[in-house]
């Protein structure tokens, strides 16, 4: 660091008082020698600040901010069905009869819209795409990462989703970004077959070459259990991953258990395969008894809205599972909205009446309209449901 100074040099031999500082001590005033070591000290204490999360003084967002943030998210419009069922019918993968965790994107160059999801056959997840021109009618759809090798962190399960995009703006097209030639993903991952979600859960980093098709980018899990710094809240299982470039710096938001409540909690990396704990996890913690969120604060979807971070995650308390939103303006320090944007049971055919969560937000230029999938579970199965920050046409149904 201080070779950047000046060309400057220094050694300090107590005892001795010896300074050594590129320059001639005979020529050259103690006043000087003084002025260059304050400088080379403000230089290092700037270059170790830089490396901290910004402190949690004035890091609190008040009531009234955080309802005007969130008055856009609210009030939208449900669609009538899944837009994706239960049972989409896979070719070759009949035996999928729930389906779950959708992820939207599109492929630089491609005008078509893509949706990961996942689909369990009664053994375990794997990952699947769809494609779609208009975000209601979604066809081809094949499986984008199978199965990992038995004995292995992501044998009984891939869930895809927490893609390296080109923006986090919330309006900006959800781009695919190439990195060292590939496209990246984290994944959650679960390493036994023969149920859902069965612990203790990993995380994985996949990478591909046309953004359809998807491999594993390093065999070993980048996030588990096992790890030195794993936390007490996250014991039990480690759970979805999202993905967010900032400054050079990659952030992995994560939610994880210790038994039956889940908090979300924050990892980070400069070069996405290999990753550190944030210290002072979890950054969403469960709510107080009573609040919507007083199980769980999961599956968290950032963005940058204008000036600040959203965050939209589930919780799960009073009422079932809702799609609910936190904001933030450094990614360390959150402050939660207590009421939810949208509540199960939002649908009144009973399409949601039980679980509303896990969703993908993308924005549709054309129309200014924000398309918000999520998991939909009640009275038709578990599908992919959507709500629109405008009605949708009738044409369009």
């Amino acid at each position: 660091m201080l070779s950047g100074v000046a060309g400057l040099r220094y050694t300090m031999v107590y005892g001795k008082s010896q300074f050594k500082i590129g320059v001639n001590m005979k020529k050259t005033s103690l006043f000087r020698v003084l002025c260059l070591f304050v400088l080379f000290v403000a230089v290092i204490s700037v270059a170790a600040a830089g490396d901290k999360p910004p402190s949690n003084k004035t890091t609190t967002i008040d009531a009234e901010t955080v309802k005007k943030w969130s008055a856009p998210y609210r009030n939208w419009h449900y669609y009538p069905d899944h837009v994706i069922a239960p049972k989409p019918n896979v070719k070759g993968y009949e035996d999928v009869a729930k389906t779950d965790v959708p992820t939207v994107f599109q492929i630089p160059g491609d005008k078509k819209w893509y949706m990961t999801f996942i689909g369990f056959d009664g053994k375990g997840y794997q990952s699947f795409i769809a494609e779609s021109d208009d975000l209601i009618k979604w066809t081809n759809m094949r499986l984008a990462m199978g199965y990992g090798p038995k004995d292995s962190f992501d044998y009984g399960g891939v869930v895809l989703g927490a893609y390296l995009y080109d923006s986090y703006d919330i309006k900006a097209p959800r781009t695919l970004k190439k990195k060292d030639g590939k496209y990246f993903s984290l994944y959650g991952a679960y390493p036994r077959q023969g149920g859902y979600e069965l612990r203790p859960g990993y995380e994985g980093v996949a990478s591909s070459a046309d953004g359809i098709t998807w491999t594993r980018a390093k065999d070993d899990p980048i996030l588990s259990v096992h790890q030195k710094d794993c936390g007490a809240w996250e014991k039990s299982c480690i759970y979805q991953p999202w993905l967010v470039e900032h400054k050079g710096k990659y952030y992995n938001f994560y939610n994880a258990a210790d038994g039956r409540i889940e908090q979300m909690g924050l990892a980070l990396s400069d070069d996405i395969l290999n990753w550190k704990r944030y210290e002072h996890n979890p950054v969403i913690p469960n709510g107080l008894k009573g609040s919507y969120n007083q199980k769980f604060s999961s599956d968290g979807k950032v963005f940058w809205d204008k000036d600040h971070w959203v965050n939209f995650f589930f919780g799960v308390g009073k009422g079932g599972a809702h799609i609910m939103a936190a904001y933030s303006r450094d990614l360390y320090h959150w402050t939660v909205d207590p009421e939810p944007l949208y509540k199960s049971g939002g649908n009144p055919s009973g399409l949601d009446k039980t679980y509303a969560h896990k969703i993908s937000l993308v924005w549709q230029p054309e129309s200014e309209t924000y398309y918000m999938f999520y998991n939909a579970v009640g009275s038709k199965g578990r599908g992919i449901g959507l709500i629109t920050s405008k009605p949708i046409p009738p044409a369009e149904k």
